[in-house]
Order: C-alpha cells, then structure tokens, then sequence
C-alpha cells in the first residue's frame, strides 16, 4: 500500500516539475515578448499596419456605336464538392449520381450522361479520408447557369455542410458577339512587365490606359477580434468606351469577305468600311484561312500592316499630279506603247497594250507607263520632293484610330529616279490598308482629310464625353482636283475599259480602283506571280459618296484571280447589302429585279456651273467621251473620227477590212474617207493624230 502511494505521489511530483517548467517557459516568452523584444514586436506589427494593398479597378466597357456590348466584364463559377465535410450527406449522393448525371448531360452536354456518370462516382473510389475537399464538378459557368445547377437533385439542398457545394467566382472578359470585329476590339490578359490584366491586342490595348481605370489602396488597421483590410484610396473603374463600330454593318462586311475568300480559296482577306463624312470605321474584318481546316477565322489585324499596294495607289499620284499642275488637260495624249525604259531601270510594262491614253484614261485602264510618264515629268529631278510632297498632305503622319499595332507608310527616303517611277504606281513602298483607304475617302469628301477613328465617346459614373471628328489636314486637294478624281475613279468602273467594269450595278454605283501586287515568296525572296495581293479601294455612291472601303484578298487559289472579281465583288455585295437594308438614304424594299438607282452622271443639274468650271480648268472638252460615230450606209467605210486605236481597228476589222495604222493618238479619219463604197477585204489606213 505504502508502495503504490510512493509511485502515485512520484507521478504527481513529476506533473508539478512539468508544470512549473511550463508555467516558467510561458512566463520567460511572456517576459521576452513584452520586455526584453518588445521593440522589435511593435515594430513588425507597425510595419504590417502599415502594409498597403492594390485594390484593382473595374475594367471600363466597350460598346458599339447604337451601346449594344462588345466586350464588358462578366462573373463566371466554378463549382466544386468537399466530400469530407461535416455532415456530407454520402448515401443521398449515391442515390443522387444517376439523376444528377442526366441533367449535367442534358444543360452542360460537355460529356454524356455515361461520361458524368464515372466522373461524379470518381471521388468515391478513395479512401474516405483521404477523399477530395474540393473537387471541382464544373467550371466556367455563368450566373443563370449556376443558378441551375443549383436545382439539380443533391446539389439543390440548402445546407453546403450536407452536399459539400462551394462556389468560386471569377471575373473574365467576355465579347457578347463572339468573334465578330474581335481583332479590332482586342484582348487582356497578364503583360511580362505586370501581372495585373491588361489589354494585349486591338482596342483593348491602345486604349487600356482608360479601360483600365486608377487601382485604389487598402492598409490593414486591428479590431476588438482581427485586423483587417480597410480602404484608404478606392479604385476608380476605367471608361466605357462608345465605338463607331455599327453592328449591323459588321455583320454584313465579315459575311460578304468569308463568302468571297471561300469561293476563291484565298489565304487571307481585309475589308474596311467607313463613313466618308466622319471618318466613323463602321465595320472592319480580318478573316484567315483556320489550319483545322474549318473555314475562316478572325486574323491579325491586316488594316494597319503595311504592304506594297499595287494600283490602289494610282489615284493618290494622279491627284498630287493634278495638285502640282504636271497635268493640266486631261485630255493631254501620252504615249504608251509597249513598254517604257526609265532612267536605266527594268522597262516599265502595262497589262494590256495601248499605244497612247489620254490622262484621263490612265486610271480607269491602269496603265503604269502612263502613271510613271506624268510623275516622273514633275519629280525626276528630285525623287525625294515626292516623298515629301506624300509627307506635307499628312500621308506619313501617325493617324491614331485606336487600334493596336498601327504604322505608318513607308518609303525609302531618299529615292533614287528608278525608285520614283515605281512607287507612283504602287511598288518600292508599304502602306496599310487604311492609309490608303484615307485619302480615297479625301476625294469621295471634297478633298477634306478626315482622321479614320474607331472611338466616338468615353463614358464613366459622371462623365459623359462625345469625341469630335478630327482631320489630318483640313483638305489634301482642291474641291475641282477631288471632282476630277471622283469622276476618273467612277470610270474604273463605268467606262467602256474600265478595270472593273464587272462591278457595274444599277442598284448602287460603285467608284474605285483595282490594285494587283505580287507578294514575295519567303522561300526564294523573290516576287511571286502567283501569290497575289488583290486589292480594291473606292466609295459608294459614287455620285453622292457616303460610305468609302476597302478590300484586300491574299493568294486566291480558284475560280476568281482577279482584283474586281476578288476584292471588288467584296465591296460591290457590301453596298448591295447596305442597300437592300435601307442604309444607303433609300427605301429599304429591295427585290431582285426591281427598278433601282440607274447609272447617274457625276454631277446633278444643280451642279452645271461647276462642271463647267472644272472643264475649263482642266481644258477638258465639252463632253468627256466623243460623241458617238456617225453612222454610215452599209458597205461603206464607217467612221471612226475620235476613236482610240483599239476600238477603230476593232470598228472596221467588223466591216470586213483590212487595217493598217499610222501615226499615234487617237483616230482622226481614215483612207478612204469614211462614206466611201469599198468591198470587204479592201485595206483601210486609220489616220491616228493627238
């Protein structure tokens, strides 16, 4: 007895000794703490208080021109189980699995009802304690999706200590109309230099520093029980931006583009809409071909690339050489030829032959001999005066639409005279689509150079600011030069050889120019002939101009391989479309076959003193094209007076005779006389005089 007394009070001795040598650590700790490092502890709770926090701003919006919502941001869920929470409700989840499967496959088809089967009884297979505490059921769902999901059997019980059910909300980015102008809206996403969200492409990125908004600061301050965050300075969520980007419109250039890429087999196209008033970009698309082999896909922003423009730059060197008077009469006869030898350069060549054009003719037939002839007259003896010349009109300034990636044109600097000769018409030089597109909507605008411009208005809480239309420079042509152009422009397309004489409508009238540039192949660095660049660039109306486009197809591979069938049938379904839509200031009950706008005239009756002024200015004859030939008796040489060479050889060769030529210009009569009896077969003399 004493015994087990002596063992009991050995272990009460050794629970004192224990105690007390706890008692004697926490009082030293205790001592240590508010004594001795008592310092040290204010100072690291000071420099915690002190801490602060980014609180990160809400991202601004970005609407369309009518509000409607092209990117905005939007909370999604991830919902997840933990299957070792207290009071999970294991048996009710299995008799749940077959009926929870069926609607997950019937709402969320991601898998089957087999496949959402073996994955919800998955979690089950473990060990009970070492079963997930959150495993994840479904992610990315939105607020009405997860308020389904929530109805579902097992997952509908009230208490997340019974079903296990915890939800995690995150914020993303979303483009209600999915893929429609969404290189042009852009992108976020984390940058190298931060990893806070910041727009990486498009409009989201050339303009994140007003979607972004300012962060705010949060400091940690002590409670009665905690210490928590507090706000100090609150972020002020970014702007909402208000874009010129009509819905509607976009719809109609993005399916028109796809449609002609896919009938041609093209690798890549670009089309550009904009309003000629403004400068509003109101529809803008970038479609490549998918390399899954699933049609086309919104691409990189091709608009602003430079590339080597082709003819499309015809137009802008014809208008300077109005400007500067290196032509004064557009009726001026030049001669073409077959080729043309320029200051020891490769010969000059045109797609077709002509043995002379008037100037007036150079445009609507593309002729590069004609084009390098009138430039060439002003600027051979100082190429460099032509860059310049580009520069003063405002061609090489940065025009700051908003989107992402832009750059200016480029020319060599310094041009030598061959270098001259081939940029006037469109090679030795890279421009962005929507430079160019920029000064052809100059001309359809009286020559006032509008900026291109895809944001129209900044919207926040308390703000509310409408950009005004803004101008490069205020014209870069005279209203006369810009009447001209419109008229040379409107015979590209309405002209007996004009380059895109296929485009010819009577429900809307095209105006514009046809533009073919070989690409460089990357393999040889050599230029292609089969790898074409095919661009079209103009407006519509043509005689009251309101919306000016652009178009641009790459390496089209079947059915069409030309610029206007192309690139100009891309333009001419556009304005089509529009029409038949009422966008176009007419009625909107469009049939086929029903009486539409007849070709016009380039000016109204109310403008006659204009026409005249601009004639006799130009020292343009009465009427632009001569009159019709008189008619003659049959089996007599008809006539031809006023003909060029190609439509008089054509004119008798169709009578029967036999042709010679003599001289150039245009036809001025013939031997025999026009009138006189001959038999077919007889040899008729054309009698060409400028």
């Amino acid at each position: 007895m004493s015994n087990g007394r002596v063992k009991i009070q050995a272990r009460y001795a050794v629970i004192t000794i224990m105690i007390a040598f706890f008692a004697f650590a926490i009082s030293y700790k205790l001592f240590s703490t508010t004594i001795v490092h008592a310092d040290d502890w204010n100072r690291k709770a000071l420099e915690e208080l002190q801490t602060t926090d980014t609180i990160l701003p809400e991202r601004g919006d970005i609407l369309a021109a009518d509000g409607s919502i092209l990117a905005t941001n939007l909370s999604f869920y991830t919902v997840r189980i933990d299957f070792r929470s207290e009071r999970f409700q294991e048996q009710a989840y299995r008799l749940a699995i077959d009926s929870i499967a069926d609607s997950l496959a019937l709402h969320f088809p991601r898998r089957d009802r087999a496949g959402w089967r073996a994955y919800l009884e998955e979690p089950l297979k473990t060990d009970p304690k070492r079963r997930p505490r959150a495993w994840r059921l479904i992610r990315g769902l939105s607020y009405t999706d997860l308020q389904l999901l929530k109805t579902f059997p097992f997952l509908k019980i009230k208490n997340p200590n019974k079903n296990g059910l915890t939800v995690e909300s995150t914020m993303r980015r979303s483009n209600p109309y999915g893929d429609m102008a969404r290189r042009s809206v852009g992108g976020v996403g984390q940058t190298r230099e931060c990893r806070q969200i910041h727009g990486i492409s498009g409009l989201e990125m050339a303009l994140d520093s007003l979607l972004y908004g300012q962060p705010g600061l949060s400091k940690k301050i002590p409670l009665t029980k905690n210490i928590v965050n507090w706000t100090d300075v609150p972020a002020t969520p970014g702007f909402t931006l208000r874009t010129t980007i009509d819905i509607n419109m976009q719809d109609i250039v993005e399916n028109e583009l796809n449609r002609v890429l896919d009938s041609c087999s093209a690798d890549w196209g670009c089309a550009i809409l904009m309003e000629v008033a403004t400068g509003d970009i109101k529809a803008i698309s970038n479609l490549e071909r998918d390399k899954n082999g699933r049609g086309y896909i919104e691409a990189l922003n091709y608009s602003v690339v430079g590339f080597e423009p082709g003819s499309v730059v015809k137009p802008i060197s014809m208008m300077i050489a109005l400007e500067d008077g290196l032509v004064n009469n557009l009726e001026e006869v030049l001669p073409i030829g077959k080729s043309w030898a320029y200051a020891g350069g490769r010969p000059i060549t045109d797609s077709h032959y002509n043995g002379s054009l008037r100037v007036r003719e150079v445009i609507e037939q593309s002729s590069n001999i004609g084009m390098a002839r009138i430039i060439t007259r002003g600027y051979d003896k100082n190429p460099k005066a032509f860059v310049e010349r580009l520069r003063s009109i405002g061609f090489l300034d940065p025009m700051g639409t908003g989107i992402a990636g832009e750059r200016v044109p480029y020319f060599n600097p310094n041009p030598g005279r061959v270098d001259l000769s081939r940029i006037c018409y469109g090679y030795a030089s890279q421009i962005p689509p929507i430079y160019t597109l920029s000064i052809y909507n100059a001309i359809a605008n009286d020559g006032r150079y509008v900026r291109p411009r895809l944001v129209s208005g900044m919207l926040s809480e308390n703000f509310d600011s409408v950009i005004p239309v803004t101008y490069i420079r205020d014209r870069v042509c005279s209203e006369e030069t810009a009447r001209k152009m419109r008229y040379m422009l409107k015979q590209v397309v309405w002209g007996d050889h004009g380059t895109g004489r296929r485009l010819r409508s009577e429900k809307v009238a095209l105006a514009g120019k046809t533009g073919t540039c070989y690409s460089v192949d990357p393999a040889t660095r050599q230029y292609n002939t089969g790898r074409k660049r095919l661009a079209f660039c103009g407006f519509f109306p043509a005689d009251n101009p309101k919306y000016s486009c652009m178009v641009l197809t790459f390496y089209p591979k079947r059915n069409m391989f030309g610029a206007a069938s192309t690139s100009g049938q891309v333009m001419r379904n556009i304005a089509l479309k529009m029409y038949s839509r009422g966008m176009l200031d007419n009625s909107s009950d469009y049939a086929e076959g029903a009486t539409g706008t007849k070709r016009g005239t380039l000016y109204g009756s109310a403008d006659k003193g204009k026409i005249a002024a601009v004639r006799k200015a130009a020292g343009m004859r009465e009427e632009l094209h001569p009159a019709p030939p008189e008619a003659m008796p049959r089996g007599t040489v008809p006539s031809v007076k006023g003909l060029g060479v190609r439509e008089a050889v054509k004119a008798l060769e169709d009578a029967g005779y036999n042709v010679s030529v003599s001289g150039t210009g245009y036809a001025r009569g013939t031997t025999p006389a026009q009138g006189t009896p001959l038999v077919r077969g007889s040899k008729v003399t054309i009698h060409l005089a400028v």
